[in-house]
């Protein structure tokens, strides 16, 4: 039978049926009904009983279906992200489910030095190149908060780490601000450097509560503070299943997604129509090491959290599958292939946390320059291919006939490079070329490469304005602090 038309053949996962996501929501429910959660600030509390459907007993906050249900439809489905320079970056949402977004960072307090491998303190010079470094890697599309500056004072850490990536990048930025009472001098120091954050927001802070079931007082902080100044919000949970989750992969996903719930409810009630992006990190506990550790379990969860929010018609914000390793090294390219993949090929809005190791403690350019190509493989990968008559080249198979040859043929003159391309890492190498260059080693052509590209980062023409205008911001900012 013939094929009319044109069609592609787009290669997915999907692992629950609607039924089943029916089942986690009511498992969901059934917690935030009869368990309930640990609300540990006062402001939450009293905006949650006004709610009139949320009750309050022994310092818990049980959420009544009718307000989960409203909370669902009141926020907005999709979510655009703007570059620093005002232009659309990217969307993500139920209706863009296409493309998952990745990042680099996540406050490391290590920073692994390209070539040597040499693992030191993190500072302020090492946001600066590893900002510079996502802006140039063509599959990175959000600057996370990459590492925790260690040469300036911890209480103004937070600000001197957003200076850094702002004035480095123009990709939009995602911020994880770990001291208590900074993230508005945080919205202060962005508004005294760019204006308006909110008309076409381009950082997008990063937002915790503690598993299980706990609203902390300092994640309702930030949460208020956010929506107050008209920004969207991530709001995403970590868990290490085994020991703040149940050794359960659906009594994980059913308590991460209550949290979720309950954190969608919060921000509603603060104000209607928040644009919020709802996600978990889970992964196992390893009690041999006292460490988590991202297993098969693990990376099915982050699958079915990116369903159920799309089950609920919310951006989605997963795991980017980085910290099992010692480096860019085969521990790390287990998980990182692993989690781009499955994320391209499922639901997964954005993975915003590459090139991290040793437990997510050590920030190593190289392993984001190894991530970088994964996902682009992993993209192309999804993409599938084309089928259609066109696509078919029955006249080139006509043409060539048997025992010919497509050497010289339109779709192979056209197409090559843009599959088989030159690899800047790894050349093409026979094993007598390989050997008579002395046998070298896949991970040091690696770290040349990103030597290379650390080399010829270029300092971007605003950055001495901006960096000074923001480093007097925080000097006054510093001594109103001491």
């Amino acid at each position: 039978m013939a094929i009319t038309g044109s069609d592609k053949v787009i290669p997915h996962l999907n692992l629950l049926t609607d039924e089943q996501k029916g089942g986690i929501h009511e498992y969901s429910i059934k917690i935030l009904l009869s368990t309930g959660i640990r609300v540990d600030s006062p402001e939450a509390r009293k905006i949650l009983r006004k709610a009139g459907t949320a009750i309050e007993k022994n310092n818990r906050i049980f959420l009544s279906r009718e307000l989960v249900d409203w909370a669902i439809k009141a926020a907005p489905s999709d979510l655009t992200l703007f570059n620093r320079s005002g232009k659309p970056a990217f969307i993500i949402g139920a209706n863009y489910l296409d493309k998952t977004r990745f990042g680099i960072g996540v406050t490391n307090i290590h920073y692994q030095e390209p070539g040597s491998g040499k693992v030191v303190k993190f500072l302020r010079k090492h946001m600066e190149v590893s900002a510079r470094l996502g802006e140039v890697l063509p599959n990175i599309d959000v600057i996370s908060t990459i590492g925790i500056p260690s040469d300036v004072s911890s209480d103004i850490s937070d600000l001197y780490g957003v200076l850094d990536m702002y004035v480095n990048t123009e990709k939009p930025l995602i911020i994880l601000v770990l001291k208590d009472k900074t993230i508005s001098k945080v919205f202060d120091l962005l508004e005294h450097l760019h204006g308006d954050i909110s008309e076409k927001p381009f950082v997008l802070p990063y937002i915790n509560p503690i598993t299980p079931l706990v609203l902390n007082e300092s994640s309702v902080e930030k949460m208020i503070a956010t929506i107050q100044r008209g920004l969207p919000i991530i709001f995403s949970n970590y868990s290490m299943y085994g020991a703040t989750t149940p050794y359960s992969s659906v009594g994980t996903i059913a308590l991460l997604n209550a949290e979720l719930l309950a954190g969608l409810v919060l921000s509603q009630l603060i104000k209607e129509g928040t644009p919020i992006v709802l996600g978990s990190l889970p992964a196992g506990f390893d009690m041999a090491t006292m460490s988590n550790i991202y297993t098969q379990q693990s990376f099915l969860m982050n699958l079915a959290c990116a369903e159920m929010m799309e089950y609920y018609r919310i951006p989605h914000c997963g795991t980017s599958g980085s910290g099992n390793g010692w480096g860019p090294d085969l521990p790390a390219s287990n998980t990182l292939w692993m989690n781009h993949l499955t994320s391209c090929l499922g639901k997964v809005g954005m993975a915003p946390f590459v090139g991290s190791n040793f437990d997510s403690l050590v920030f190593s350019p190289t392993s984001a320059v190894y991530a970088d190509k994964i996902i682009k493989m992993s993209k192309n990968f999804a993409s599938g291919f084309l089928m259609d008559e066109k696509s078919a080249v029955l006249d080139e198979i006509d043409s060539a006939g048997p025992g010919g040859d497509f050497l010289t043929s339109e779709s192979t003159l056209k197409n090559y490079r843009k599959e088989i391309e030159n690899n800047p890492v790894w050349p093409g190498k026979t094993l007598e070329k390989w050997m008579n260059e002395g046998n070298p080693k896949a991970i040091d052509l690696l770290e040349k490469h990103t030597l290379n590209l650390i080399d010829n980062l270029v300092t971007p023409p605003n950055y001495q304005e901006l960096i000074s205008k923001g480093e007097g911001f925080i000097k006054k900012a510093a001594s109103r602090i001491e």
